[in-house]
């Protein structure tokens, strides 16, 4: 049986970017699960959680109960960085944004490499022996703990299984921070500690998660869980090309909805065909 997720942060009213990941979630699921990513709590609203549950309602969505809150799970979330800081998989980093683009910046060869968080640490305080601030992983380090390569099976637009070896995965991701220090952890560590707990074998996101997806495997195989299938849907984007943000309150389901367009209307514009 295909457990899928919908995954939400209630930072902002869902607009028809996510009508469209709920819906393929709960389409090519036999199970869909909920969980609220409310781990940045300086921005989540309850108001926001509240509206998430009547959007999807409105939409026709079922999902199971009980949802999970990441705010509620904090605990499990350093449990699981202990465990890579016992493997010495770990740092503490305090770099600001300031410092990292100062030394990203000074004369090299070549420009800086992109990752899922934007540029890739230059590894400043890699050797500094520092224990707190930001925690990030030393990838060089924890692709050696895994063996030198990873792969996973990619079920969306480009199918197939995609694999990466150390080398890929240094310069191409590099020491990604697992924990901030306003936040006591990151995105790519609550969700690869929340898809095993809630059983999903296919995680449904946006192409632009993509490049994250090679770094959530490796914390898997690290952290002893399972490895779920991916697909990854095409986003919708405005008529500049630019993908849709919370930002963009006049796409936001709760406009539509006062407008007076039906679920039918937003499934069509999500580019999915009426319910039969």
């Amino acid at each position: 049986m295909r457990v899928t997720r919908f995954a939400p942060s209630p930072t902002g009213p869902l607009h028809l970017g996510h009508a469209c990941a709920a819906l393929v979630a709960a389409a090519r699921g036999e199970r869909l699960l909920l969980r609220i990513e409310d781990i940045d709590q300086a921005r989540s609203r309850p108001e926001y959680e509240a509206a998430i549950y009547q959007d999807l309602a409105w939409l026709g969505l079922r999902w199971e109960d009980p949802v999970l809150r990441q705010s509620e799970r904090m605990a499990l979330y350093q449990a699981a960085l202990d465990q890579l800081s016992a493997q010495g998989l770990t740092y503490g980093c305090h770099c600001s944004r300031g410092d990292i683009k100062a030394a990203l910046s000074a004369p090299q060869e070549g420009a800086p490499m992109s990752g899922p968080d934007g540029p890739v640490y230059p590894g400043t305080c890699r050797d500094q022996g520092y224990k707190d601030g930001a925690i990030r992983l030393n990838m060089a380090k924890a692709m050696q703990a895994a063996g030198g390569r990873i792969s996973f099976t990619e079920t969306g637009t480009s199918p197939g299984i995609y694999r990466y070896t150390a080398g890929e995965m240094v310069t191409g991701i590099g020491d990604i921070i697992l924990a901030r220090r306003d936040i006591g952890t990151s995105y790519h560590l609550s969700v690869v500690v929340d898809d095993a707990a809630q059983g999903i074998t296919e995680v449904t996101r946006g192409a632009d998660l993509f490049e994250a997806t090679a770094l959530h495997v490796l914390l898997q195989k690290l952290l002893a869980l399972p490895t779920p299938d991916y697909h990854h849907h095409a986003l919708i984007r405005d008529a500049a090309g630019r993908r849709l943000a919370k930002r963009d309150d006049a796409r936001a389901l709760a406009k539509y909805r006062a407008d007076g367009s039906s679920p039918a209307e937003i499934r069509a514009m999500a580019g999915f065909p009426p319910r039969r």
